[in-house]
C-alpha cells in the first residue's frame, strides 16, 4: 500500500477529511506553533512516541489537548508539520497546546499492540492498560512541557475516541475534560459485531487491527485486501462461508483469529468492554456522535447512559445529524447520502459548543455550569435542534404492532406473514455496485428497492395527518418462527417522503425523493443470541419464539404527509454476513453444506416500541 492510500484511510476512520484540513489552509500552523517529538516512558519502561505543538506566544499558559491514537500521529519529524491541528480549527487559532500519541504497540511507539486492551482495575506495581499509559503521558506533559496550566483535555473520534473514553478511568488529577467521540464502547457491540452478527462490511478493516510490526515504524506495515471488483455484494457471494476468507489473512493476524477463535461473547470481549467500568468518574465530559453513524452508535450512548447512570460529573451529551465523524468536517452543506439536513451545522458545533466546552473547563477554574445542555439532538425529520433535560427523555409509549394487510396497527392480531429467506439470493443493504472500505450513506439509503423483495416485510401507517415525534430507545419484540433452526432478523424503521417532496442538491441522479424511503435506524439480531450473548442456542423448527431487538436511539420527527414504515427481513448483505440458517456452534467454521434456505414467519402480535413527545 503506498502512502498516499494509506493516510487517506488514516484520515478516514479518525473522523477527518480532505475537505477539513484544506480549509484549514489559511492558518499556517508553522507560523504559529512549535513542534516537538519526545518519547514518553511509561511506568513499564516501554517509550510511546508523542507529537507536542506549542504556540510560540509564551506570554500565557496554554491548556494541553491531547489525543492518544493507533492511527499515527504523522507526520514524523520536527520540520513537518500538520495542516490541521487539536479538535477544530477554533482552538487551533485561539491557542493550545495540541499533544497527539501513537498509542502502545502502534507506528513510532514501542510494545505490543492489543486491541481493544482490557482495562485492569486496582492495578499493582508495573501493570499497565490505556488508563495508566494515559496517566503517564499527562504526569510527563504536565512536569516537562513549558507554559501549560496545568489542565489537560482528551478528544478523539472513533478508536481515539476509545482512548478519550479509557483516560476517564483512574483519571489523573490534571485531566479536567474529555470529550470521547464515536467512541468505542464494546468491539462486541460496534463496527465488528451487532447483537452477535458479524459485519463482514468490516471485514478489510481487519488489516489494520491484526498485525504486529516489528519495532517502531514511520510506515504501514499491514496492506488491505483488494476485492478485484467494484461488486462487493458478488465478490463476498462467490467466496461463500467465512472459512474460506482466510486465504487473504493468515495465522499471522492476530484480529482475525480472535474473531474466529470467539464468536460468542465471552470473556474475551467481556474484558475488553469499557462501559462497564464507567463508574465515579470525576473529569467533565461531553460524549459527541452522529445519529447515522454506521460504525459508532452503541458507544456514545452508552457512554453516556452509563456515566449519568453511576457518576456525579458534569456530563453532557451533543448527537447531530452527521455519519461517522462528520462533526470534524466544515462542509456548507450537511448531508447523509441523498439526505440534506441544513448548513453549516459542524461549524456551528465546532465554534459554539465543541469550543465552549474546553474553553470552559481548561481555560478558568470552572463550575458545572457551562451553558450547555444535558443533551443536544438534532431533530432529523424537522431539520432542528432540540435541547433535553436528560437522555433518554419522558414520554408517551407508543406501540405499533405488525399487523394484515401491510399495516401498522394499535392492537395485536392473529395474523401471520411468511417469507423464503434464500441464501443464494440474500437482499443486499443498498441498491449500489460500489466497493466501500466501510459502509456509511446506507443509513439514509432509499430503501425502496428492498420494499418490493418477496423476502422483506412491509408494515406502514397512513399517511400522517399531524407530526408524530419520536424520541429515545426503541425496541422491537417479534414473535417469529423458522422452519430452520438458525436465523437473524433484521428490523428497519423508514419514513416515507410524500409524493411532492423535492429533491436536494445531493440526491443521486437516478433517485427522486418523491416516496422517498429513508432509513432512520436499522439493527439486526442474530437469532442464536435471543436469550443470551454468551451462550447461544438453535431455534426449535415451527415453533413460535419472541425475540427482542433493541435499536439504538433516534430523534426524528415523522412530518405531516409522511408514513412511518417498518421493513423485517433476515439477510442484510455483505453488511453482515450470511446465516447458514441451520445452527453450527460457529458460523466462522460453517462449511458451504451448512448453508440452507428456510421459510421464516412473524406473527400479528409482534411489536415496535417508540416514546413519544408530545408539543
Amino acid at each position: 500500500m503506498n502512502l498516499l492510500r494509506n493516510l487517506f484511510i488514516l484520515l478516514f476512520i479518525s473522523g477527518f477529511s480532505i475537505s477539513f484540513v484544506a480549509q484549514a489552509q489559511e492558518f499556517k500552523v508553522k507560523e504559529h506553533y512549535n513542534k516537538t517529538e519526545v518519547a514518553i516512558p511509561m511506568r513499564d519502561g516501554v517509550k510511546l512516541h508523542t507529537t507536542i505543538y506549542s504556540p510560540k506566544d509564551t506570554s500565557k499558559e496554554y491548556p494541553i489537548l491531547m489525543q492518544r491514537t493507533p492511527y499515527s500521529s504523522r507526520p514524523y519529524g520536527e520540520d513537518q508539520f500538520r495542516s490541521l491541528i487539536g479538535p477544530n480549527k477554533f482552538l487551533m487559532q485561539e491557542g493550545n497546546i495540541i499533544v497527539y500519541q501513537d498509542v502502545r504497540g502502534r507506528w513510532m511507539s514501542e510494545g505490543k499492540y492489543d486491541n481493544m486492551r482490557a482495562f485492569i482495575p486496582n492495578k499493582k506495581g508495573n501493570q499497565t492498560d490505556e488508563s495508566s499509559d494515559t496517566y503517564d503521558s499527562i504526569e510527563w506533559l504536565i512536569n516537562n512541557v513549558e507554559n501549560n496550566n496545568g489542565r489537560v483535555g482528551t478528544w478523539g473520534i472513533s478508536y481515539p475516541g476509545h482512548y478519550a473514553i479509557a483516560s476517564l478511568l483512574d483519571a489523573h488529577p490534571a485531566l479536567k475534560a474529555a470529550s470521547p467521540q464515536a467512541g468505542i464502547g464494546d468491539f462486541y457491540f460496534d463496527d465488528f459485531h451487532h447483537n452477535g452478527a458479524y459485519l463482514l462490511s468490516y471485514w478489510r478493516a481487519t488489516a489494520l487491527f491484526g498485525y504486529q510490526k516489528d519495532g517502531p515504524t514511520d510506515e504501514a506495515w499491514y496492506e488491505l485486501p483488494g476485492l478485484g471488483t467494484q461488486d462487493q455484494y458478488q465478490f463476498f457471494l462467490d467466496n461463500g462461508p467465512l472459512s474460506n476468507l482466510d486465504k487473504y489473512y493468515g495465522e499471522d493476524n492476530e484480529f482475525w483469529q480472535q474473531l474466529k477463535e470467539h464468536p460468542n461473547y465471552d470473556e474475551f470481549w467481556q474484558s475488553r468492554g469499557i462501559i462497564q467500568h464507567l463508574e465515579d468518574i470525576e473529569p467533565a465530559v461531553m460524549v459527541v456522535g452522529g445519529l447515522f453513524d454506521a460504525e459508532d452508535l452503541y458507544g456514545p450512548f452508552e457512554t453516556y447512559k452509563n456515566i449519568e447512570k453511576r457518576s456525579d460529573n458534569y456530563n453532557t451529551m451533543v448527537m447531530g445529524p452527521w455519519s461517522h465523524g462528520d462533526w470534524a468536517r466544515l462542509t456548507e452543506r450537511q448531508a447523509v447520502g441523498n439526505v440534506y439536513f441544513g448548513d453549516n451545522i459542524s461549524k456551528d458545533y465546532q465554534q459554539n459548543i465543541e469550543t465552549q466546552f474546553f474553553n470552559h473547563f481548561l481555560k478558568a477554574d470552572a463550575d458545572n455550569n457551562s451553558g450547555l445542555p444535558e443533551a443536544y439532538l438534532y431533530d432529523t425529520g424537522k431539520r432542528e435542534w432540540n435541547t433535553y433535560e436528560q437522555w433518554p427523555p419522558q414520554g408517551e409509549e407508543r406501540v405499533f404492532f405488525l399487523g394484515d394487510d401491510q399495516q401498522l396497527t394499535n392492537e395485536a392480531s392473529a395474523t401471520k406473514k411468511s417469507f423464503v429467506s434464500d441464501v443464494k439470493k440474500p437482499v443486499p443493504y443498498n441498491d449500489e455496485i460500489k466497493a466501500v472500505f466501510t459502509p456509511r450513506e446506507y443509513m439514509t439509503g432509499d430503501q425502496r428497492f428492498a420494499a418490493r423483495r418477496p423476502d422483506v416485510l412491509v408494515f406502514e401507517t397512513e399517511r400522517l395527518e399531524e407530526d408524530m415525534k419520536l424520541a429515545g430507545e426503541i425496541e422491537a419484540i417479534l414473535q417469529v418462527a423458522t422452519t430452520g433452526t438458525a436465523a437473524d432478523w433484521v428490523v428497519k424503521v423508514i419514513d416515507v417522503y410524500p409524493m411532492d417532496a423535492e429533491d436536494y442538491e445531493e440526491t443521486m441522479p437516478h433517485l427522486d425523493m418523491d416516496n422517498y424511503h429513508m432509513m432512520v435506524r436499522s439493527e439486526v439480531m442474530r437469532g442464536r443470541y435471543r436469550n443470551s450473548f454468551e451462550k447461544p442456542e438453535p431455534f426449535t423448527p415451527n415453533e413460535k419464539t419472541e425475540l427482542r431487538i433493541k435499536l439504538q436511539d433516534i430523534n426524528h420527527t415523522f412530518k405531516k404527509g409522511h408514513k412511518l414504515q417498518i421493513q423485517v427481513q433476515s439477510t442484510w448483505f455483505p453488511l453482515i454476513d450470511l446465516n447458514p440458517q441451520t445452527y453450527v456452534p460457529n458460523i466462522f467454521e460453517a462449511s458451504e453444506e451448512d448453508f440452507k434456505t428456510q421459510t421464516h414467519t412473524v406473527f400479528g402480535d409482534s411489536k415496535i416500541k417508540f416514546t413519544e413527545i408530545k408539543n
